[in-house]
């Protein structure tokens, strides 16, 4: 018995020394003696920085854009910027919690159309009227006139930034998925209704959610219909970024200051890019294009039209086969 006794203590003397060696290695970081100093520079202290200078802070000015046709707008409100290159679109339905209808979608592929076709536009902001609700319901609507694909695409424009505060649930959802950024304002609220209301989306809906948070968490949100904070939507990867309520525009101003530093055609290129994958032939067609347009930049490409042009056969010996 006193064997088994001496046995038992041994073996808790091992098993104490083990996990105090186990200790040693977790020590918190709180817990780092004095001596050791632990430093981080600021990104915006680099010679990137250095070189081109912090982004502009000033108040962006906005003033009230037409397209041809020359019709008032009764469901958003269409505006660019004084000298800057930023188109805002803005669903101006409050009194329906933003909630868009085929109207609605008809006003917005106008506007979008417009802001594609000016040159001077790089970025587009889309937003809702109001801090209760950026756009709820209607995602019947935006099927009806195959809104997601005109939304996702637009060639020449390269970025459509989505700036959400409130609700953004149902059809207002996947309006925000299918837009290339989203800034959230920390009252934002996320969320599918439509198994709810006898409704789905089985389309970008589903797809570009799925590849946005993950197979299981978009089946989560499809399936349970739950609403998600704009905490829980930056975690998920469901938004690019969360900020106070009173600084979402500027927040937006300055990422759409940004992008528009950058080079308009590399950005124009990758966006198309990353949408091929779920825009198929159509996804091909759209970077073959921009491929297309760079190409007949260059002298290569110019070659065969000078020829043709001075009656002579084109030289293209002259450009190397790079491997």
């Amino acid at each position: 018995m006193a064997q088994s006794t001496e046995s038992e203590k041994d073996l808790m003397n091992r098993v104490n020394r083990r996990m105090a060696s186990i200790s040693n290695h977790l020590t918190p970081i709180n817990s780092i003696p004095n001596s050791i100093t632990l430093s981080h520079t600021s990104s915006m202290d680099d010679s990137y920085h250095g070189t081109h200078g912090q982004v502009p802070t000033h108040q962006v000015v906005w003033e009230a854009a037409v397209d041809e046709s020359g019709k008032e707008f009764t469901d958003i409100i269409y505006e660019k910027s004084v000298g800057e290159g930023i188109a805002k679109i803005t669903i101006n339905r409050p009194e329906r919690r933003n909630a868009f209808r085929p109207q609605t979608i008809k006003e917005l592929i106008r506007a979008f159309n417009d802001a594609r076709d000016d040159s001077s536009i790089g970025v587009i902001v889309l937003t809702g009227k109001g801090t209760k609700a950026f756009c709820s319901g209607g995602d019947q609507a935006l099927r009806s006139t195959d809104g997601y694909s005109d939304f996702e695409n637009f060639g020449r424009l390269n970025v459509l930034d989505l700036q959400v505060a409130g609700y953004a649930v149902g059809g207002g959802h996947v309006l925000h998925m299918v837009c290339d950024l989203t800034i959230a304002a920390d009252n934002a609220i996320f969320g599918q209704t439509g198994p709810k209301v006898g409704s789905f989306d089985a389309g970008y809906g589903s797809s570009i959610m799925s590849r946005l948070v993950g197979p299981k968490k978009a089946r989560e949100m499809w399936f349970l219909a739950r609403f998600y904070t704009a905490a829980e939507a930056e975690k998920m990867g469901l938004v690019n970024t969360v900020v106070p309520l009173e600084n979402l525009e500027q927040e937006t101003v300055k990422w759409c200051r940004e992008i528009l530093r950058n080079s308009p055609t590399a950005i124009r290129v990758l966006k198309s890019s990353l949408n091929a994958v779920d825009d198929g032939h159509a996804g091909l067609q759209e970077l073959g294009g921009n491929a297309t347009l760079m190409f007949y930049g260059t002298e290569e490409g110019n070659e065969g039209k000078t020829a043709y042009m001075q009656r002579r056969r084109p030289d293209f010996t002259k450009f190397p086969r790079r491997p």
